[in-house]
């Protein structure tokens, strides 16, 4: 049996819903592709994967008996995975016509490329960041402090998500977001897999990097649209506090942004974890002075921010290890 052209991996968590119509742009907009499609479903309440059995039974079907996060889970993909070209699509975002096909055909006329985005857009055909720079301690700091959204067609405080840029324009860049990306098995091979350190959020950005450290490039189609919700898994985790903007799971984010910085950076995951305390601290100091309004809540806010900053240190130990999962 020949290879097909395309394996798609699809990690799923309590979105069966969404899923099935996931997995239904799948199948309506494969065009002439050859697709395999595998969904690795992360323990769901939902019914989520008997829906995928009963209502897919081409689809191979991966049950984890624990919630893997996403590098793990998409790890487990990659190795049953048959495709000359892997993509991750999320349970939350949906092909629109072409993308497939356009991406395939990108990869096949250069084969330099050794990972690929979409143009991602919200359900109002919003544009959402696409196409990303590698973090670094300043540009968290922009971030954070807000100039990057006060300021985005600077290139410098817009550097993080490209804000400067033209969208309608292709572009090599640093890394693409997870929610859609297509991987040359051969760029996988090569740089290795997603490291499982990471069990959510920042795991795309080390692959990225990883690629392009073995002689790949990182590309951004504008014409490859995908259209992509966000936060709908994060949506039915409870127990942990989720961040106002994008719904970031945020004791997460930041033990994933540690192991991070440690990883690439060294001791710049020190920086990182004491730029973030003293910003909150600033936050929570102003705020503390004000009254009426919203200042309590913003002053919570950020001393909640601080002791989960504060817990994810000593969690990961600075970075250098990653709790037991499931985080």
């Amino acid at each position: 049996m020949s290879a097909p052209d395309v394996s798609i991996i699809v990690v799923s968590f309590n979105t069966r819903d969404l899923l099935r119509d996931c997995l239904r742009t799948v199948q309506r907009y494969a065009g002439g592709l050859s697709v395999e499609t595998i969904v690795v479903d992360n323990v769901s309440r939902d019914g989520s994967a008997d829906m995928v059995a009963a209502e897919f039974p081409d689809a191979v079907l991966i049950r984890s008996m624990v919630n893997l996060g996403f590098a793990a889970a998409n790890n487990r993909a990659f190795e049953v995975a048959r495709g000359r070209y892997l993509v991750l699509l999320n349970s939350d975002a949906f092909l629109r016509p072409g993308a497939l096909e356009r991406s395939v055909a990108y990869m096949d006329a250069d084969p330099r490329i050794g990972l690929g985005g979409a143009r991602l857009v919200g359900r109002d055909d919003s544009w959402q960041p696409s196409a990303r720079m590698f973090p670094s301690p300043v540009l968290e700091l922009v971030t954070i402090s807000g100039l990057a959204a006060k300021y985005p067609q600077s290139r410098v405080f817009g550097r993080l998500d490209r804000t400067w840029a033209d969208q309608s324009a292709a572009a090599e860049v640093d890394w693409v977001p997870g929610a859609y990306s297509i991987i040359r098995r051969e760029a996988l091979d090569s740089a290795g897999s997603f490291d499982e350190k990471f069990y959510l959020y920042y795991e795309e950005v080390d692959l990225c990097r990883r690629i392009q450290a073995a002689g790949y490039s990182i590309w951004y189609w504008p014409d490859v649209v995908v259209e992509h919700w966000g936060g709908e898994s994060s949506k039915t985790v409870t127990r942990l506090s989720v961040s106002s903007s994008g719904r970031q799971l945020t004791l997460w984010r930041m033990r994933s942004e540690l192991i991070f910085y440690r990883k690439h950076h060294g001791a710049s995951a020190w920086l990182v974890k004491e730029q973030e305390i003293w910003w909150h601290r600033l936050r929570a100091w102003r705020n503390g002075r004000r009254s009426g309004g919203d200042s309590a809540a913003k002053r919570d806010d950020a001393l909640q921010n601080i002791a989960l900053m504060r817990q994810a240190w000593l969690d990961t130990r600075g970075g250098r290890i990653s709790p037991q999962r499931p985080w």
